[in-house]
């Protein structure tokens, strides 16, 4: 049930934004479009309740249980910045708006942009660690919760990962190519 709800959240989430940008964008109704928006958060607390309930009414904790908890946390530490950027590819396409900058792509720049991608998924992993140590206070039996704690050591590896790839980015920052510097070229200064 733990796995057709987290599906059903994930599936929920992206019906939620598409009907939000939309909104904002086609249908030209930026207060409905943001409501959509902000309605996004609602599943995570509806997963969360469901995931007590299963819980509380005598489930065996298992993978499940510790999915939900990681997918909440990433939700909490990337789901803002996702919407953002979506944002505001949608503004370009559909509102006229222009083209959002992408990441930096060299240097010392790319460098802090991998890094606070990476604290998002830091935040993610507390989140996580926080919601499995509550459960398992909620469980309140040692021998029933080593799914779940072994979930704890599965965020903090994640965020182990990606703090190592983000690292990268620092100790080895990619160079630009030759002749390209990132300042404006002259005809795009002229126009502006």
């Amino acid at each position: 049930m733990i796995v057709a709800l987290i599906a059903a959240c994930e599936i929920g989430f992206w019906v939620l934004l598409a009907a939000g940008l939309a909104t904002r964008y086609l249908l030209k109704m930026p207060r409905t479009g943001l409501a959509l928006l902000l309605c996004e958060p609602l599943l995570e607390v509806v997963l969360l309740v469901a995931t007590a309930l299963d819980l509380k009414n005598g489930a065996d904790p298992n993978w499940t249980h510790g999915l939900a908890a990681l997918y909440i946390g990433y939700t909490v530490g990337h789901g803002h910045r996702t919407v953002k950027w979506l944002d505001g590819h949608a503004a370009h396409r559909l509102g006229g708006a222009p083209k959002p900058p992408g990441p930096p792509r060299h240097g010392m720049a790319r460098a802090r942009y991998e890094g606070q991608v990476w604290l998002g998924t830091l935040a993610g992993a507390a989140v996580a660690t926080a919601l499995l140590q509550l459960a398992i206070w909620y469980v309140d039996d040692p021998s029933r919760v080593t799914s779940l704690e072994s979930w704890r050591s599965v965020a903090w590896r994640a965020a182990g990962i990606h703090g190592l790839i983000a690292l990268s980015y620092l100790i080895w920052p990619r160079k630009a190519p030759a002749g390209e510097t990132g300042a404006v070229p002259r005809k795009e200064r002229a126009s502006r």
